[in-house]
């Protein structure tokens, strides 16, 4: 397959580089995004009210940036410096009302 592709390559000399030929970008050496408080730049927040939550996770299980905070199998909160306001969290809620998000990326 290389060979095909450097073969119609040299046919056409304005072609863009293939993914192979692109040279390796930023790479995350540290353990995860936790390091990195990248929830000052959202333009939503997530609003979680504590008692219409039913604690069944799946808010924490689908969030990507682990904001969502845990103890003993319950939601205790949200980490508004890791929230990227994705909003995933408030749609994979099955309770309406239990996480939402509200305009306004403000800690």
């Amino acid at each position: 397959m290389v060979q095909i592709n450097n073969a119609i390559r040299k046919l056409d000399k304005g072609a863009l580089p293939v993914w192979y030929e692109i040279p390796l970008g930023g790479t995350l050496v540290s353990e995860g995004s936790t390091e990195y408080k990248t929830g000052g730049w959202r333009t939503k927040r997530p609003i979680w009210d504590p008692e219409d939550c039913s604690h069944c996770l799946i808010c924490w299980i689908y969030c990507p940036e682990m904001a969502i905070q845990v103890k003993d199998g319950k939601i205790t909160g949200i980490d508004t410096t890791l929230c990227k306001g994705c909003g995933i969290c408030a749609q994979e809620c099955p309770r309406d009302k239990a996480m939402t998000m509200a305009e306004g990326g403000d800690y």
